[in-house]
């Protein structure tokens, strides 16, 4: 939060309590309400857009204009994504002033913005997208890169982001996979209250000088949408609801605070949850103590009546989802206007709004913006200028991408060992930053990162061996929100490039294939906007490429660009080295030099399983005992490459694991050591994980959880001893008759760098 401005105060005239900034929020909430007309509250649970109508220099001189859309004040303005942060600063500054002069009462309006992996906005740090980012399992490492991202956010009078995505994706087919942290919920709560702690500088709740309120999204099981299409119905039982869809919120909310919370637009058990009063109230509210907003997903109100149809028009859509605990309707708030009629007609009681709306006032106390001061152009500039978010994006890049494969210890390679490096696909020349992408200043490209590292020791040459898509652009936010239908080349047109790509690779000494995706092929999908998959194959004829490059017999390695994992059966059986690099944002190039050349250690795991094909979907690690169970008739029936999965330049050993006590009180807590050595010539960085399984239960329990990790570093022949604390909070579960609690029993306590090769021992739990 900015620095308080000064209260001017005319001594006749008494300053209302709501104005006094040294009282309590509790005490200047108290003494708003009561005086706001209906009229007002009702604008404080609204939202408009700045860009729909642009709010612009003329718009704002139109006084009878401005008077008719902001005369009673508005609650949350959604962002213009297009505005430059001249133009964004200076129009929220203005509407701002507008509103504490030119409204009764004077309450200030909190302004939004995306800032999934990086502000969504032109000339804003990208950073690796969340599924990648995630593979870092660095707590830190994301709590400060979301730091930045925050003070980027507020040097532009962003007020609240709606950020991080905390839902459990199970079917890498929906579009969405790359926003989030992976398949596991412990995963997933952790990463996404590290991302809260960044935003709001705190884990008590309160937002910090110069930081932004964080919003979980999307509550809940948005992650697990029926043929993994995009809002669609999440048909899992109440148990697996609970468990594993909205575990991940609960810890974010209990870990960080968040300032609010999104609804998500899917159904569970026939009810959308803008509609479900038990997931909104009775569990949010009552249950988990959340004492935060809960905003709407975009249009979602209206899909109550237009989509799922349990409502017969937009009146009755307010009043159900109001109801059910939508405290703000976004982004244009028409739905609410409908809530004057209803509560004059005494069909919503007085004080279920004045509920609504005294969380909002909360907000905008908590956040200062009653005494806020004008956000400043020349301070984003001076920190856009200062280069800080470059670094960043580059620790995170390299510590995010995963080496799926190193045969013989292809990888690194030394700068003097070739002197003709080919970067081939279409994946080379540009670096795609996944969706809800801003437009950073720089981008570097993996050609450009082989180029920027080459110091004249070696020459880089290029073919760009395929296209993805036709009418894709080098830009990922346009890819992402403007380009609705993707258009496919011909097979001739790309046999073409193939035939131009072997040719560069005849000339090269090693080849490095750039393949993956671009935006157009992972998205959120909306009408006439589709981006969700039926299967996971490389597209455009991206294995031919592989094909015709390995055949030439020149050294070859792979490299993957995308936003959720991929069928890659034929490169993981026939290309000796894959590096995954996800969308690693702005900074990937030079990222993947470094790892490339072994100036850095390779560290990223994976946080979700690499099915084989479509047709094993769901593979999650953490199955019941009576999943893949059977063998398929034309394939295994285990992932390609499993949850937590990643190599590494050196070997790490484990020992086995050691439990403090072998027995546990059902409310006692056990410390689990085990130790881990390099046994390499390398240093490196190791992510330890710690699983867990409760042998026996009144419930059948998934056959691995995990339920801690540590990343740590370690030189070459060290050893580290590694301890993690296991209590009843990481035993609990919902039991047969769905109380939550510890049973008692053997739980089986595995360790290891990944879901699959790890030790165990046994706790009894009395």
């Amino acid at each position: 939060m900015a620095q308080p401005l000064a209260i001017k105060n005319d001594k006749h005239i008494p300053v209302p309590a709501y104005k006094n900034a040294s009282l309590p929020t509790a005490k200047r909430v108290a003494d708003l309400l009561p005086r706001m007309t209906l009229e007002e509250k009702i604008a404080q649970v609204r939202s408009m857009h700045f860009g729909r109508p642009i709010i612009d220099n003329a718009m704002q001189a139109n006084a009878f204009k401005m008077d008719s859309m902001f005369r009673y004040g508005i609650g949350m303005m959604n962002p213009d994504f297009k505005a430059t942060a001249a133009n964004t600063i200076h129009r929220r500054n203005a509407l701002q002033q507008w509103l504490r002069k030119n409204t009764r009462l004077g309450i200030p309006v909190i302004f939004l913005d995306e800032a999934h992996h990086g502000l969504l906005a032109p000339g804003a740090d990208a950073f690796p997208h969340s599924i990648g980012f995630a593979c870092s399992w660095d707590t830190a490492l994301v709590q400060r890169v979301y730091d930045y991202v925050s003070r980027e956010c507020r040097s532009k009078g962003t007020d609240v982001v709606l950020a991080p995505i905390v839902d459990v994706c199970r079917d890498p087919r929906w579009g969405r996979t790359g926003e989030t942290f992976g398949e596991d919920p412990y995963l997933c709560g952790v990463l996404g209250s590290a991302v809260v702690r960044g935003f709001q500088g705190s884990s008590n709740g309160k937002v910090t000088q110069d930081h932004v309120g964080a919003c979980l999204k999307t509550f809940t099981g948005h992650g697990g949408s029926e043929g993994a299409n995009n809002q669609g119905p999440t048909n899992v039982s109440i148990r697996d609801l609970r468990e594993i869809h909205m575990e991940s919120f609960r810890l974010a909310i209990n870990r960080s605070k968040p300032t609010s919370i999104m609804a998500s637009y899917c159904e569970v058990d026939d009810i959308p949850s803008h509609a479900n009063k038990w997931l909104l109230t009775d569990v949010l509210r009552k249950e988990w103590k959340f004492n935060g907003v809960v905003v709407s997903d975009w249009f979602a109100i209206d899909q109550l009546w237009q989509k799922h149809l349990i409502a017969a028009d937009t009146k009755s859509a307010a009043l159900t989802a109001f109801n059910a605990g939508v405290t703000i309707d976004l982004p244009y708030g028409k739905n609410y206007t409908f809530l004057e009629p209803l509560i004059k007609e005494k069909k919503l009681p007085m004080k279920e709004l004045d509920s609504a709306v005294a969380y909002i006032l909360r907000l905008k106390f908590d956040l200062g913006l009653f005494e806020q001061d004008t956000a400043s152009l020349e301070k984003a500039q001076q920190l856009m200028a200062s280069n800080e978010g470059t670094p960043l994006a580059l620790e995170a890049a390299e510590k995010s991408m995963v080496l799926l494969k190193n045969d013989n210890n292809f990888l690194p390679i030394k700068k003097d060992q070739y002197k003709k490096i080919a970067v081939i696909g279409p994946c080379a020349a540009v670096n795609y930053l996944g969706d809800y992408s801003g437009i950073p200043r720089h981008n570097v490209s993996l050609l450009d990162g082989l180029k920027n590292k080459a110091d004249g020791q070696y020459e880089v040459l290029y073919a760009q061996g395929v296209k993805l898509t036709t009418n894709g652009d080098t830009i990922s936010h346009n890819n992402y929100q403007y380009i609705d239908t993707a258009h496919w080349p011909s097979k001739e047109e790309n046999l073409r490039l193939i035939n131009e790509a072997v040719q560069v690779a005849k000339q090269s000494d090693f080849i490095i294939i750039a393949i993956g995706e671009n935006e157009q092929l992972g998205r959120e999908a909306w009408a006439n906007h589709p981006g969700d998959q039926t299967d996971l194959n490389l597209q455009s004829q991206q294995e031919e490429l592989v094909k015709a490059i390995m055949a030439t017999g020149k050294p070859t390695m792979v490299y993957l660009a995308h936003g959720r994992p991929l069928s890659i059966n034929w490169i993981a059986e026939n290309v000796p080295a894959i590096v995954d690099g996800w969308f690693t944002g702005e900074e990937a190039g030079n990222a993947f030099a470094n790892i490339l050349f072994g100036d850095v250690n390779p560290s990223g795991k994976l946080a979700i399983s690499y099915p084989r094909s479509a047709g094993q979907v769901p593979i999650y690690y953490n199955h019941k005992p009576s999943a893949q169970f059977f063998p398929y008739l034309t394939e295994q029936n285990t992932p390609l490459y499993p949850f937590g999965y990643g190599r590494s330049y050196t070997t790490y050993s484990y020992a086995a694991p050691q439990v403090s006590d072998s027995t546990m009180k059902k409310n006692g807590a056990v410390t689990i050591t085990v130790n881990v050595t390099n046994r390499g010539t390398r240093k490196g960085d190791e992510i330890v994980q710690l699983y867990i399984h409760q042998k026996v239960a009144s419930v059948t329990r998934p056959v691995k959880e995990l339920k801690d990790f540590a990343r740590i570093p370690l030189e070459p022949g060290e050893t580290k001893t590694v301890s993690f604390k296991l209590d009843r909070t990481k035993l609990a579960y919902w039991n047969k008759d769905m109380k939550y609690g510890v049973e008692p029993g053997t739980v089986e306590i595995f360790t290891g760098p990944n879901s699959t090769d790890v030790q165990k021992i046994d706790l009894a739990v009395e």
